[in-house]
């Protein structure tokens, strides 16, 4: 959620800012703005409503110049999305960007005011603004402000403070919101996300929690929570620089769908090979402290879920291991229990969202005997604070619809939990093989799915003018079909639910009938028989039916009912493969609404706030 770019340099960077805030675009804004200001305080700041074009345009027009500045993409939270709402936010010669929530706000608010502050804007942002220009009256530097300030804020901030009157340098502070550091020869960058910095450089500093750095051309001093100067690595970043870019593809979601063979061949590399998954792959220590697993507690949000809820029955059906999954947000409010030798796995594409962090780290307080973090970016906050990570190797995701980074994750899961049955002797050899077997066919597999493209192009028009649609599904496969449930609301706006399919008599039978689409992923398992049960209870109701079925099933087209048939795969990878034409049928019916499909209205790829 929101973006932040910032520079300073020898050159003019207005160019690189508003170039950076497009590569952050996936994230999810509704307004965009840039402050510069060069060597002798002269400024400049633009701020306009909708997409960063209608911003590049005007900075572009308006010949904005200097070698310090910062730039925001906002995602409203506190007041509406408005050119006055947007950040950058000026008071005096102090303009700051902010992501996150203030979260005292109202009564900092109420003390500026009484100091003779005057508020322009609706936003929780503008306090910090006024609090710096404050505090910078009796302060010595910009930076001793800035911790003065921060020392006075309660909730998540990623926030940047640049003075008009000392155009050589920025100061940012880090507490629940990302910031990285980008170190160039002469110059230094900063952003949420490395990769708006790309293009500029590959060497990266990621802020710990409650860190404040100050950066000039050619130095960057950090301050940790306490005050001491601190030394962060700088890492060299293997991040692909054209991941923004759409290619032969009409969208990134649908880029984003087709790579996932690829993306899954990179989850598995160097973590199996003929016959046998590589514990040690997983993690430092993972040997050690898999054998010692007796249950497993899994935490995570929206998609990554999903993915969680898929494997609680991989963990208990395979690994024979007790395993619960529970939203981040519900858990980290709750008086949990810890249960003994328990490990505590958390699930996110970005490693930065907000509620799954926060009870990654309340957990630890908690007596758990490890913390794992499934997670597609290396630098992320989960990934520094857990025990061990098993990064998922998706590459960059921009659809704000995840699709690549959900079948990473199972396919991540999946070899974890081959792992932990072998480390336990739970999973014999025999059974070993043939997961690691399935697993490498599972990309080919995947290959075929998308080739059914066409086909299942021909079954949106039967979605687009429909207001609720209902998926179903049986065991592994239930998740699934919540997965499809959410893809399709996602990015038509079309009402979807998902459920067991032999809820159905306990009351979403009242909700069926000729206007009501219900789609059933149907593989060949233990529980297709009664699956089809669930299947002529909607057909006797009036229902029109959309099976995904393997060959062997048993369907037959009718009026009532349309099959797709898909090859056979092995019943272990076939939550991962049938996946695949759910993520094919929203985004058909996307297109045919009209939608947007890379940048769903309302939602943000990284939710970094509560």
């Amino acid at each position: 959620m929101c973006g932040i770019v910032g520079a300073v340099a020898q050159r003019d960077i207005a160019e690189i800012l508003v170039e950076g805030l497009r590569r952050l675009e996936y994230r999810g804004y509704d307004s965009a703005g840039i402050a510069v200001v060069d060597g002798q305080s002269n400024y400049q700041r633009l701020r306009r409503l909708g997409k960063v074009n209608e911003l590049a345009q005007v900075t572009k027009n308006t010949s904005v110049i200097g070698g310090t500045g910062i730039a925001h993409t906002r995602w409203a939270t506190h007041g509406e999305p408005s050119e006055a709402n947007s950040h950058p936010h000026v008071s005096g010669d102090i303009t700051i960007v902010h992501n996150g929530i203030i979260e005292n706000h109202v009564p900092l608010r109420t003390l500026l005011e009484s100091r003779g502050y005057q508020f322009l804007s609706q936003t929780d942002s503008e306090v910090i603004a006024h609090l710096v220009e404050w505090e910078l009256k009796s302060a010595t530097t910009l930076i001793e402000a800035v911790q003065k300030t921060a020392a006075q804020l309660e909730g998540a901030y990623g926030a940047v403070v640049m003075n008009r009157l000392d155009p050589k340098r920025l100061v940012v502070a880090r507490s629940g919101s990302p910031i990285v550091i980008g170190c160039g020869v002469g110059e230094n960058f900063l952003a949420s996300d490395q990769l708006a910095l790309l293009n500029v450089t590959r060497r990266f500093m990621f802020l710990e929690e409650g860190d404040i750095a100050e950066i000039t051309r050619h130095e960057i001093n950090i301050y940790d929570a306490s005050g001491e100067q601190v030394e962060r690595e700088i890492t060299e970043s293997n991040v692909e620089q054209d991941a923004g870019d759409k290619g032969k593809f009409r969208h990134f979601m649908q880029k984003e769908v087709y790579e996932q063979p690829t993306a899954i061949i990179n989850t598995m590399e160097g973590r199996i090979r003929p016959g046998e998954v590589i514990t040690e792959s997983i993690g430092v220590h993972a040997v050690e402290i898999l054998k010692k697993v007796e249950h497993v507690q899994i935490i995570a949000c929206g998609t990554s879920y999903n993915a969680g809820m898929t494997a609680r029955y991989w963990f208990e059906s395979l690994a024979g291991v007790s395993c619960d999954v529970e939203i981040a947000s519900e858990f980290r409010y709750r008086q949990f229990v810890t249960r003994p030798n328990s490990l505590l796995i958390t699930i996110s594409q970005s490693g930065e969202t907000a509620d799954t962090l926060a009870a990654l780290r309340l957990a630890k307080e908690r007596g758990y005997m490890g913390v794992m973090t499934v997670c597609n970016v290396a630098g992320s906050s989960m990934v520094r604070e857990s025990d061990f990570a098993f990064m998922t190797r998706a590459g960059t995701e921009i659809g704000v619809a995840s699709t690549k980074a959900f079948t990473t994750q199972l396919t991540a899961l999946l070899m974890l939990v081959t792992a932990l049955g072998k480390e336990q002797k739970r999973i014999t050899q025999e059974k070993e093989k043939e997961i690691v077997d399935a697993l490498y066919a599972l990309p080919t597999q995947i290959e075929k799915a998308l080739s059914f493209d066409k086909q299942i192009a021909a079954l949106a028009p039967d979605f687009a003018d429909k207001e609720h649609t209902l998926f179903l599904g049986r065991g592994e496969f239930y998740p699934i079909a919540v997965e499809a449930s959410l893809k399709l609301k996602e990015i038509s706006y079309i009402h979807a639910e998902a459920y067991a399919a032999g809820e159905l008599k306990h009351g979403p039978l009242a909700l069926v009938d000729a206007d009501m689409p219900v789609v059933v992923v149907a593989p060949t398992n233990d529980l297709l028989e009664k699956l089809k049960s669930n299947i002529e209870e909607v057909r006797a109701r009036g229902g029109l039916l959309y099976v995904f079925c393997a060959p062997k099933a048993g369907f037959e087209s009718d009026q009532s009912m349309k099959i797709i048939t898909l090859p056979h795969v092995s019943d272990i990878t076939a939550p991962i493969y049938y996946t695949i034409p759910m993520q094919l049928l929203a985004y058909h019916v996307a297109l045919i609404k009209g939608t947007d499909v890379d940048q769903p209205r309302n939602l943000a790829k990284a939710v970094t706030v509560e």
